[in-house]
C-alpha cells in the first residue's frame, strides 16, 4: 500500500467509538500496552491485525489505511452527484453513486474534480436523431490522449473507453443526460452541460 495506518488515526477512530485502549485491545486480542504503543508512534499493528482492527472500529480496511471514516451522505444514490475515480497505474475507472474509499494497484484513489472544458479540451456535440454525437479535438498519442468519454443522467452513466491512435468520439442516447465528460490522461477530467433537448414534433 502507499500508506499505512498511523497511531493518530487509531486513536481518533477509537475515541469516536468511545472505547478505551483496553476495550479495543480485548476486541483484537492484544494487550492494552500494544494499543498504547501504536497510538504514541512507538510501533505499528502487524498487517494480520488490520482486518480485526478495522472491524473493531466499524470501518473497512481501506478506510483504516486512508485515515478516513467514510459514511455515504447520499443514501438516495443520486448518480448525477456521483464520484469518479481513475487509477493512474492501470487506467481502471470506477464510478460511485456516493462517498467511497476506492483503492486500485495499491493506491487509494482521489475523487476526480471535473473542470469546465477549456480550449484544449473542448467537448463538442451534435444531435443525431436521438443521440449526442460527441467529439473532442485533441491529440490521441500514446503519451497524451482522451482516455474516455461519458454521459451522465439521473438514471445511469453511459461510458466509452478510448485508446491512443483512435478517434476521440462517442455516441450517447440523449434521454435525460445532464452532463458530458471527457478525461485526458495528462490534464484530468472536463465537463460540459448539454443544451436541453427538445424532441421535434412530428
Amino acid at each position: 500500500m502507499d500508506n499505512y495506518v498511523t497511531g493518530s488515526v487509531i486513536r481518533r477512530l477509537r475515541e469516536d467509538k468511545k472505547m478505551t485502549q483496553e476495550e479495543l485491545a480485548q476486541k483484537i486480542c492484544v494487550s492494552g500496552k500494544a494499543v498504547s504503543k501504536w497510538e504514541t508512534g512507538q510501533g505499528f499493528p502487524d498487517i494480520s491485525l488490520l482486518e480485526p482492527l478495522a472491524k473493531a472500529l466499524d470501518i473497512s480496511v481501506i478506510e483504516l489505511l486512508s485515515g478516513e471514516d467514510v459514511r455515504n451522505q447520499n443514501p438516495a444514490s443520486n448518480i448525477v452527484k456521483g464520484k469518479c475515480y481513475v487509477c493512474p497505474v492501470c487506467g481502471n475507472v470506477v464510478w460511485s453513486v456516493g462517498e467511497a474509499v476506492i483503492s486500485c494497484c495499491g493506491i487509494t484513489l482521489p475523487t476526480l474534480e471535473a473542470e469546465a472544458a477549456d480550449e484544449d479540451h473542448a467537448i463538442r456535440m451534435e444531435i443525431v436523431e436521438d443521440e449526442y454525437y460527441v467529439t473532442v479535438d485533441h491529440p490521441m498519442e500514446k503519451e497524451h490522449y482522451i482516455s474516455f468519454l461519458a454521459a451522465v443522467s439521473d438514471c445511469g452513466v453511459q461510458f466509452v473507453k478510448l485508446y491512443p491512435e483512435g478517434q476521440a468520439e462517442a455516441r450517447f442516447k440523449i434521454n435525460r443526460v445532464v452532463k458530458l465528460y471527457a478525461y485526458c490522461n495528462r490534464h484530468g477530467m472536463f465537463q460540459v452541460k448539454p443544451a436541453p433537448y427538445r424532441r421535434k414534433k412530428s
